[in-house]
């Protein structure tokens, strides 16, 4: 009785591989192997496949090339019902020069072998690859929501997205004001190269320095950018040569990604991951996990910015509630005592009691410095976030209007003359210490109802040097001074 005889090692051995690389080896050393070929290619076919080429040689040469013509044999490989690539085999040893049918009948089984194997490799990377972006996404968001500013979140998505998408550079772009896009953060795999001599244009191989990707632009008006700010990711495959692309290191690249991060109908920014030139064009499964990281992506930096919000919010109200508990516990404390020093004081008429006055009068004193210093740390804790106008008329308006926290209204404030170019910075930082302490004084004095906050910088010193005064003057009671207000003048030279 015949049968069919048992498989060789070799064809047994092709599904031993869980790695895709590994297996096309598996397949190329198996088919010469079983038919004694001293060459074997395994090519694939189809643009963008992720699949590479097995090669097979004997011999000292070791050579990649097989030869072509007589004594040679080609054999298509399908997986999955589509074809996949061919099984090419050249100079067969042993004397022999054409391959034989048995050689063919074992090609036939090793490549509906191979085809089952191949397409279980493929499957496992697949779910290895989905596996690598979800840990990446929540990778990001635990990074994001660790802390850190809005560059290094920004810094993270990009760098993340750049290992898993095998990709030269990671990019994010965010809208200027006129309308366009601009790179804001930039990762590269590669140290800064020598250009060719072209402007913008770099060794096709170099990703070039992030810091000279930084700042790239795509135009106004550029029919990429209709897309992504209407929430749509643009597929390139070559940056260099795609009319579309407009940033001056579109030359670095080829295949690339462009992908929104848009989060409840908010844009935040563009993530962009281009590939090397000649690199291979991304395949529908890389798009598809790439698109679902951005989306990720963009809520996790969402989540992140209304924490950092929240975090720098509670803080403020922390030292809101600081300086109202020093206003209405210390201070009111330390005014008291000293109104009874000073009752105190005008009880000590007889000579005898001189000593004792003295001493009721710098306790009186100190105790007057100490209210006007903690009412100028008041105001430090109750001025708005640092994000406020730095200019120095906001500045300014700044100061007073912390002041009006505790005064119940908003005090008059003037300017006369260029104060933004006049005033140097150094004198500006001492001009607003005496406004604070100004201020603060005035804050404690009974009946003020009226400040008037007055910057000159035409203001003409003394000596005749060209300065700048601030006149702060309040309608409250001076006590034994009379009745007619305080006026606090500082003044410095420009």
């Amino acid at each position: 009785m015949t049968g069919t005889p048992p498989l060789p090692r070799a064809v047994l051995g092709v599904g031993s591989e869980l790695e895709l690389r590994a297996t096309l080896q598996r397949v190329v050393d198996a088919a010469a192997e079983l038919t004694g070929a001293r060459y074997a290619t395994l090519t694939t076919t189809g643009p963008g496949r992720e699949d590479r080429t097995g090669v097979h040689t004997a011999g000292p040469s070791r050579t990649p090339h097989v030869p072509q013509g007589p004594g040679t044999w080609e054999l298509p490989i399908d997986v999955d019902g589509e074809p996949f690539g061919r099984l090419h085999l050249a100079e067969k040893e042993g004397g022999e020069r054409e391959f034989t049918a048995e050689d063919v009948r074992l090609l036939h089984v090793l490549a509906a072998r191979a085809g089952l194997a191949i397409g279980n490799a493929r499957r496992y990377e697949a779910a290895r690859r989905r596996e690598r972006w979800i840990e990446g996404a929540a990778a990001v968001t635990t990074a994001l929501l660790t802390g850190g500013s809005a560059a290094d979140a920004l810094l993270t998505v990009a760098e993340r997205a750049r290992h898993l998408a095998d990709a030269a550079a990671g990019v994010v772009l965010q809208r200027t004001e006129d309308g366009g896009m601009e790179i804001v953060v930039a990762d590269t795999d590669e140290t800064p190269a020598a250009t060719d001599g072209r402007e913008g244009i770099a060794d096709p191989g170099d990703a070039g320095d992030p810091d000279d990707i930084v700042g790239a632009t795509i135009r106004p008006g550029s029919p990429v950018l209709v897309q992504l700010l209407g929430g749509e990711p643009v597929f390139v495959d070559d940056s260099a040569t795609d009319p579309r692309m407009t940033t001056h290191v579109r030359h670095r690249f080829g295949p690339s990604m462009m992908l929104p991060l848009q989060a409840d109908g908010q844009l935040i920014g563009t993530l962009a991951l281009p590939r090397r030139r000649g690199d291979l064009p991304y395949t529908e499964v890389e798009k598809l996990l790439a698109v679902q990281f951005a989306s990720q992506a963009a809520v996790a930096l969402v989540l992140a910015d209304a924490r950092h919000r929240r975090e720098r919010l509670a803080v403020f109200e922390d030292r809101d509630r600081i300086a109202r508990d020093l206003h209405d516990l210390v201070v009111q404390r330390l005014f008291a005592t000293g109104m009874m020093l000073q009752a105190a004081r005008r009880g000590t008429t007889r000579e005898t009691d001189r000593q004792v006055d003295e001493t009721l009068g710098r306790a009186v004193d100190e105790l007057e410095s100490t209210i006007q210093e903690v009412r100028t740390a008041i105001f430090a804790l109750q001025q708005p976030p640092a994000e406020a106008p730095t200019t120095f008329r906001g500045r300014v308006l700044r100061e007073t209007a912390g002041a009006a926290a505790l005064l119940g209204f908003q005090p008059s404030t003037r300017f006369t003359g260029p104060v933004e170019n006049r005033i140097p910075e150094r004198t500006a930082g001492h001009l607003l210490t005496a406004l604070r302490r100004a201020l603060a004084a005035a804050s404690g004095r009974p009946d003020v109802s009226r400040v008037e906050v007055v910057i000159d910088a035409t203001a003409v010193l003394p000596d005749g040097r060209a300065g700048v005064r601030l006149t702060v003057h309040d309608d409250g009671s001076a006590g034994s001074t009379g009745d007619d207000g305080t006026t606090v003048t500082w003044q410095a030279p420009v």
